[in-house]
C-alpha cells in the first residue's frame, strides 16, 4: 500500500498579501473550474457525434482581447520571469516562462503543468517558494486558453505527451521534476508513463481522470449552471449545489484577475483537447519515480477519498495525501505547506 495520509497540520499564516487574497478567492475559482470540467464533458460528447477534433481557438477578436487583458493582469502577480520562450513543436508554438538564477540553473528544473483554462497565472501562490531553490519552467497548454498557439489537432493523451516532450527536449533535456494540477495532472501522469527516464519526480495535485472519474452529481449541477438560457433561480440553485452562490460571481472591480481570466476563457475560448482515462494497473506500474499525490477533502474533482485510496493501491511507493480542508483549488490554498513537502521530495530524489 502507498503512504496514505489524511488531514494536515494547519497552514502557516500567509506571508504575502496577494497569497492571502488568493486564498479568499479560491472558492470562486474552484467553482469556475467545476464549470470548466462540465463543459469538457459536454464537448467530448458533442465531438463524438460531429467528427474528429480541430484546434483550440478564440471565438472572437473581442473575446481574445478581454481574455488577454485579464491574463496580463494575472501575470503581474507572479515573480518577474528571467526568460520567455516560444518553443516550436509539431503541434504548435508553446509559450514557456522561466525563472532561474546562476545558483538554481545547475540543478534539475521544476516543470509546472496547469489545469484547464488556468494557464501559467494559476501558479502565482506557488512560484515565490518554488523559485527560491529551483529553476522553474511553466507553460500554457496547447489547445487551451493562454498564449500558446495550437496548429495541429490533439487526438489522444499520447499526443499531449509528445508536445510536452518536445518542450522538455528543448529546455530541460536531462529531465525535470514534473508538477501537474487538474487536467495538467492527467497530462503529467501520461507523460511520466511514456517517458519515465525524463521524470525525476512526479507531483499530481487534484489530478482529474487519473485515479477516478469526477463526481457525477457535481458535473450534473455544473452542466445545469452553464446551459444557455437557464432561468436565474435554477442557475443560482445549481451553483449552491457545487459549493457557491450567485453572489460569488459578481464581486465588482476588486475581483481576482485569475478568477476573471478563467471565467473569460470559459466564455470565449473553444478548447480542443482529448479527455483522459484513469490509469490502468499496467500503466501505473511504469511510474517508478518518486511520486506525491494530493487529493482535496472537499468538493474534489479528482475523486476524493476513493481516488486517494485507489492511488495508494496502484502506486505502492507513492506518498498520497488527503487535504481535509482543501478544494480543487488545492495548489493555491495550501501553497506554504506544499512548498515544504515538494522541496523535500525534489531534494531527496536528487540525492
Amino acid at each position: 500500500m502507498g503512504i496514505l495520509q489524511k488531514g494536515t497540520a494547519a497552514a502557516s499564516p500567509e506571508s504575502k498579501p496577494h497569497r492571502s487574497r488568493l486564498r479568499r478567492w479560491s472558492k470562486r475559482i474552484g467553482i469556475l473550474l467545476v464549470l470548466v470540467l462540465a463543459l469538457v464533458g459536454a464537448l467530448s460528447v458533442f465531438r463524438s457525434l460531429t467528427g474528429p477534433p480541430g484546434v483550440g481557438y478564440f471565438r472572437s477578436a473581442e473575446g481574445r482581447e478581454e481574455y488577454v487583458g485579464h491574463y496580463q493582469q494575472a501575470m503581474q502577480q507572479l515573480p518577474q520571469p528571467t526568460a520567455v520562450h516560444d518553443i516550436s513543436t509539431n503541434y504548435g508554438i508553446v509559450r514557456v516562462y522561466e525563472w532561474s538564477t546562476p545558483e538554481t540553473e545547475r540543478g534539475t528544473p521544476v516543470m509546472l503543468l496547469p489545469g484547464r483554462s488556468s494557464g501559467v497565472p494559476m501558479w502565482s501562490a506557488n512560484l515565490p517558494g518554488f523559485v527560491e531553490s529551483h529553476r522553474v519552467l511553466a507553460f500554457d497548454a496547447l489547445g487551451d486558453a493562454g498564449l500558446s498557439v495550437q496548429s495541429t489537432p490533439l487526438t489522444s493523451v499520447d499526443d499531449q505527451a509528445a508536445w510536452v516532450d518536445e518542450v522538455i527536449t528543448a529546455l530541460a533535456p536531462n529531465g525535470v521534476h514534473l508538477v501537474g494540477h487538474s487536467f495538467g495532472g492527467a497530462t503529467a501522469a501520461a507523460y511520466a508513463r511514456l517517458h519515465p527516464e525524463r521524470v525525476h519526480s512526479l507531483t499530481l495535485l487534484e489530478p482529474v481522470f487519473t485515479f477516478a472519474y469526477p463526481p457525477a452529481e457535481m458535473l450534473w449541477w455544473a452542466t445545469v449552471a452553464t446551459l444557455p438560457g437557464m432561468p436565474k433561480g435554477i442557475r443560482e440553485y445549481a451553483l449552491r449545489q457545487i459549493g457557491g452562490s450567485d453572489e460569488e460571481w459578481a464581486e465588482g472591480d476588486d475581483a481576482d484577475p485569475i478568477a476573471l481570466m478563467i471565467a473569460s476563457a470559459t466564455e470565449h475560448f473553444a478548447a480542443e483537447l482529448p479527455t483522459p482515462s484513469p490509469l490502468s494497473d499496467e500503466q501505473a506500474a511504469r511510474l517508478t519515480m518518486p511520486i506525491y499525490v494530493a487529493i482535496a477533502g472537499q468538493d474534489s474533482l479528482a475523486g476524493g477519498q476513493g481516488a486517494a485510496e485507489h492511488a495508494s493501491e496502484i502506486l505502492p511507493n507513492a506518498q498520497v495525501q488527503t487535504w481535509k480542508d482543501a478544494t480543487h483549488s488545492l495548489p493555491m490554498q495550501e501553497a506554504d505547506q506544499l512548498q515544504i513537502i515538494l522541496t523535500d521530495l525534489w531534494d531527496s530524489s536528487e540525492r
